[in-house]
């Protein structure tokens, strides 16, 4: 019965109404969005128009926003300082009333002690929020994973946790934390970043654990890479770890999809990897290799073996994704792959559809958008490729001549690409490239456009814009 029930939930979330609830909308995080029309395709955020509204962030936000429940959420730092007396370096996620912008809360957390090695200065908060019903999700800096009443306390009520840090009319109602270094002996490379994927009542995401400042010992080897709790409650349901082999950090996020009546959590490892896990059980059904056979891990980025930063898309039966690296290491050889998810066991050999790699496709953080059998995904070095979804053959190609941070996002028959050099580049989907416009935001995009409820919401380096014609 409950396996039927986590099938039927995979069935009908992609009809879902116009909210942008989670990282990659739906379930499989692909990145298209089939409710809005009428999206802008033109605006001025110096003049202001077609601005419905702007609100400031921290000094950065990598945080992608979501929209739900009539509120947008967005990671960033405190840099904003929503609140004057909470000074300093912090993670926060902001919450603001998706109509107006007026801010209504924020959740606040202290930096770790450690210091960059494990929740690297001035990040904030890069997962993105979950939310379904009056409930919110995320995975914070402190390697926490963390349950908010989205009301905040301003329901006058402490739903929860009783003994919040921070307390107050524009604070997080926390309702429950999970503290995966303390319980689980996880080991944050840097900054623990994974957007959580809910399905019914089990909440999946990527633990963030990794190697030390040095870059070459594990210090948690058996420490999870994978795990499921309990949404309401925070218990540990089953973790899955990838013992001694990663090979840096693991930032990604979990996909879902269902095969032969069974549903696969598609899991990024941080040895290159990609793992399809019993939803229930935390069971191997499959694993596959990015990384060609031949390949080497160097330090600094110099080799030609990669991890796994971008969410694996699950697509009619396909698993599409991209190798990449920290993007500090720069550009260099990646490999974009598309997976059969029918099989069991090491696949690697057996389930490839097809593969992109060496001079034709780079290290990417790219998660795709698959629509009418054409798939959108971008390599660092600032290419959007518009491939044949069957069989990886390109339509198009275009150089949007800066880094990639961010991956397009298909909506209202468009394609929305930010880059770090600030611009929004529009492009009409299609076997054929055409370019519709280009926007200036004054600033590096590093997180993905999202559209909700006939608006675009766009979050810069420093700030968050609702678009609208």
């Amino acid at each position: 019965m409950v396996r039927t029930a986590l099938i039927y939930l995979l069935a009908i979330t992609p009809i879902m109404a116009a909210d942008w609830p989670h990282w990659g909308g739906g379930l499989g995080r692909n990145m298209v969005n089939t409710d809005e029309t009428g999206l802008p395709t033109t605006w001025d955020v110096k003049s202001g128009s077609h601005i419905k509204w702007v609100k400031p962030l921290g000094s950065l936000a990598y945080g992608n926003p979501v929209v739900g429940q009539g509120k947008v959420f967005v990671g960033t730092n405190n840099d904003g300082l929503y609140d004057k007396a909470l000074k300093g370096d912090k993670g926060n996620v902001l919450c603001f009333d998706e109509k107006d912008g007026t801010f209504l809360w924020q959740a606040v957390h202290d930096k770790l002690s450690a210091g960059r090695v494990n929740d690297w200065p001035r990040q904030g908060i890069c997962s993105a929020v979950e939310v379904e019903g009056n409930l919110a999700w995320y995975l914070n800096n402190r390697c926490e994973i963390v349950c908010v009443d989205i009301q905040g306390f301003k329901d006058n009520k402490n739903n929860g946790l009783q003994d919040e840090q921070y307390q107050g009319k524009e604070k997080a109602d926390i309702v429950w934390s999970f503290d995966m270094i303390e319980e689980l002996g996880v080991f944050p490379h840097n900054l623990a970043t994974s957007s959580p994927l809910i399905l019914g009542d089990l909440l999946y995401l990527v633990t963030g654990n990794g190697v030390d400042e040095g870059h070459l010992h594990i210090p948690s080897q058996s420490a999870p890479s994978f795990c499921a709790f309990n949404k309401n409650t925070g218990e540990l349901v089953w973790e899955y770890a990838v013992h001694g082999r990663v090979l840096h950090g693991q930032w990604s996020s979990p996909s879902a999809g269902a095969v032969n009546g069974k549903t696969q959590i598609i899991l990024p490892g941080g040895d290159g990897l990609v793992y399809a896990l019993d939803a229930l059980t935390g069971e191997l059904i499959w694993h596959f290799d990015c990384n060609p056979k031949t390949s080497e891990w160097e330090l600094g980025g110099y080799g030609t073996k990669n991890n796994l930063i971008a969410t694996p898309v699950f697509e009619n039966g396909k698993v599409y994704i991209g190798v990449g690296q920290d993007p500090e290491h720069g550009t260099g050889v990646g490999h974009l792959y598309c997976i059969d998810a029918t099989g069991t066991g090491d696949v690697t050999k057996t389930h490839q559809v097809w593969h992109r790699g060496d001079d034709d496709f780079g290290r990417t953080m790219s998660t795709a958008a698959v629509k009418d059998g054409i798939m959108y995904i971008t390599d660092l070095a600032g290419i959007l490729y518009a491939l044949d979804a069957a069989t990886g053959k390109p339509f198009w190609t275009h150089d949007l001549e800066s880094a990639m941070w961010s991956s397009p996002m298909w909506a209202d028959g468009k394609i929305y690409m930010g880059d770090e050099n600030g611009k929004i580049t529009i492009f009409a989907h299609g076997k054929a490239k055409k370019i519709i416009n280009t926007v200036d935001m004054d600033e590096p995009v590093y997180a993905t456009p999202v559209a909700a409820n006939g608006v675009l919401f766009v979050a810069t380096k420093s700030k968050i814009y609702a678009i609208s014609d």
